[in-house]
Parts: structure tokens; sequence; C-alpha cells
């Protein structure tokens, strides 16, 4: 069986929507999915790779390694859409090289169809990780628990 996975934007307009479509999940929009209540138990957090959405996944992971977050929660990985074409600024780089210190960090290229809303356009080849990441089963549960 396939695991579920919720795309959770770290700021508004981080293509949460988009990416479900794309690549299969639910669009979460900017709220942490509920496990407890059936909801997706693990957490593609989007951002676009603009100082401000970068800013935002630092937000996120701070409150993340915080425990603020539903129970059951688990942050899978960190994906970053592209905010323009061509390549980013040195401080952006080394910014998403430090949120690749803490958390996997995949990688979305500028896709001038997706901007129009053209979602047909076959995902780039750049993105061949994530999209097995999301179609990838769950991984069994292997943790030997304790009953009361």
């Amino acid at each position: 069986m396939r695991r579920q996975l919720a795309w959770v934007g770290a700021h508004g307009g981080a293509g949460t929507s988009t990416l479900a479509e794309v690549f299969g999940g639910v669009d979460g929009g900017c709220a942490w999915p509920r496990p407890d209540q059936g909801e997706p138990d693990g957490v593609l957090l989007a951002a676009r790779t603009h100082a401000a959405g970068l800013q935002a996944v630092s937000r996120v992971l701070d409150a993340f390694r915080r425990g603020e977050y539903p129970p059951g929660l688990e942050l899978v990985a960190v994906v970053l859409v592209a905010d323009a074409p061509g390549r980013l600024p040195r401080p952006l780089q080394q910014r998403i090289k430090v949120i690749g210190s803490v958390a996997q960090v995949h990688r979305v290229p500028w896709v001038p169809a997706w901007r129009t809303g053209d979602l047909t356009v076959p995902a780039p080849r750049e993105t061949a990780g994530l999209a097995a990441l999301v179609a990838a089963p769950p991984v069994p549960d292997t943790h030997v628990r304790n009953t009361p």
C-alpha cells in the first residue's frame, strides 16, 4: 500500500496545489495534517526559493525541532520550488545548504507551463527522486512497541 503524504506550505504561495496535482499526495495548504484524525502522517514541506520562502522553511524546521506539530507526524522532506528561472544567488544557495544539513531537500526547477496552469507537461527529470519518494510504499514499522 502506498503511503499518503501531505504537501504543506511553509508560506502562502509555496505551490502545494501544483505539487499535489503533478506528483500526487494531499494538498494541505499551510496547515499540519492530523494523523490522529486519519490524515496523512508524512509531510513534504514546500517553499519557494526566494529569501522569504527559505526563511519560512527555517522557522518551520525550528518549530518542528521544538515539537510544535501534531503527534505522529513525520517531516519526510523539504521541497524547494524555483521562484524564477535561472541560477540562484549565492546567499540563497548557502541557505539551502544549511537547510539540507537538517532535512532531506528536493529541488523543483522553474517550469514555465506550470506558471500558466498547464500541469499536463511532464515533471522535469531533475524531480525523479521526488516523484519516487511520493510514490514509495510505506516503510514497514520494525520498532518493537511496549504495551501496558
